[in-house]
């Protein structure tokens, strides 16, 4: 990997990765956050935190809440990757970006969707960190540490993604 191959990921992981934190911490909506996992059996009843109305969402509730959860966050980081490019000055293919967001969207929606019994959930109990998984206490929350790490590897991915195709 040549020095500007490599400063050029270092700069496109990095605006993924603030951006990434942007979008899941402060862009996505409290119902977006509570209702991306609901499914008819394991059904989700949210509360609106200013008019107090309640609605019960199922699967297709969960499926949009997490569609539109990862449309924002997509846009987030594409539009991250944009400014930081041009006010960087570094040249990104169009379609290794597309590829790069597609990478991040897909493997984000399924982490975040959680069903059946959860993707990262499934794999940490293969893994044997299921009991870390389960987590919470101490000021830890086992579930949103692998969460993380699952995403920050896979903005990774579509970091090289992004980079590996830049026009010379």
């Amino acid at each position: 990997m040549s020095n500007d191959r490599a400063a050029r990921f270092a700069a496109v992981y990095a605006l993924l990765r603030a951006s990434a934190d942007l979008a899941d911490h402060w862009i996505q909506d409290d119902r977006c956050a509570q209702v991306k996992g609901a499914t008819d059996q394991d059904p989700v009843t949210y509360q609106h935190q200013v008019t107090g109305a309640q609605t019960t969402y199922g699967t297709a509730g969960g499926r949009r809440a997490c569609a539109w959860h990862v449309t924002t966050y997509t846009a987030t980081q594409g539009a991250a990757l944009l400014a930081g490019a041009k006010v960087l000055g570094i040249r990104l293919h169009p379609a290794a970006v597309a590829a790069a967001l597609t990478v991040s969207a897909a493997t984000h929606y399924a982490a975040d969707r959680r069903v059946p019994t959860g993707l990262l959930q499934r794999i940490a109990t293969a893994t044997g960190k299921g009991s870390f998984y389960k987590l919470a206490d101490h000021g830890l929350n086992g579930a949103y540490l692998l969460d993380q790490a699952w995403h920050h590897t896979w903005e990774t991915v579509a970091a090289v993604v992004a980079v590996v195709a830049v026009t010379k």
